[in-house]
């Protein structure tokens, strides 16, 4: 299976913005071959106006599934709204998609007004049950927006998943897991959690210039990221990351 996976446009109707993520959008639909589903990770309104989904609903067309969960930019009552034409609950906002014989869950950990991220308890017990009803040797991926792990430097790591033992508890109790998936620091970036692969995908807005690359966190000059998941027969996910010029 095939995923591209990108991450914080943060749409404010700027032209800057919408030509980044056009740029992207572009690139993934005209591959030659084409993915199985393309990944959003959160941030895709930076104020979560209506204004912002409606433009993010354009430019994210596509002839593939494009699954989505929300960051913290993000407004829960806005995202239903336009992305899912749903009624404008404020409630979490969590989703499982199955592409390829593969489980995704799209999962809500926001914190309406805050930076760091949370599971509450209401996604935790979602994605439990989730994963406890899949069939036996259903692969699964998790995604959502704040990494679980500290990526040394002060900004994400300011604003990364609270309480990342709860998550690790319950993939503890699901090995179907083959990664986990997120997206905020605007860094390409991978670690472990839980003993398994944990993938960070680059933002398309501006990059995050790490600690021994200069003081000024947002290099703004970077052109926007992209990576490409491939997860194969043995549960093995093999990532790539891509620039677009």
């Amino acid at each position: 299976m095939l995923l591209a996976q990108i991450s914080d446009l943060h749409l404010d109707g700027s032209e800057r913005a919408t030509r980044r993520a056009v740029r992207v959008m572009d690139y993934v639909r005209a591959l030659p071959r084409p993915v199985d589903a393309l990944l959003v990770t959160g941030d895709i309104a930076d104020h979560g106006a209506e204004a912002e989904y409606e433009e993010a609903a354009r430019i994210l067309a596509a002839p593939f599934p494009v699954l989505a969960c929300p960051g913290n930019h993000d407004v829960r009552p806005a995202y239903r709204k336009v992305l899912l034409g749903e009624e404008a609950d404020a409630g979490p906002v969590n989703r499982v998609h199955h592409v390829g014989g593969v489980a995704i869950l799209m999962c809500d950990a926001t914190i309406p007004g805050r930076d760091e991220g949370r599971l509450d308890e209401e996604t935790l017990a979602w994605m439990d049950a989730t994963l406890t009803e899949l069939p036996a040797k259903t692969r699964a991926l998790i995604a959502f927006h704040q990494p679980p792990v500290v990526l040394h430097h002060p900004l994400p790591d300011s604003g990364m998943l609270e309480r990342p033992g709860d998550l690790a508890a319950l993939i503890d109790a699901h090995p179907q897991v083959a990664a986990v998936l997120t997206g905020h620091a605007h860094t390409a970036a991978a670690s472990t959690f839980a003993g398994r692969p944990l993938v960070v995908g680059p933002a398309i807005t501006w990059t995050l210039r790490l600690p021994w690359e200069g003081d000024r966190p947002a290099d703004r000059d970077q052109p926007p990221g992209l990576a490409f998941h491939v997860l194969d027969d043995d549960g093995r996910l093999t990532t790539h990351y891509r620039v677009v010029i």
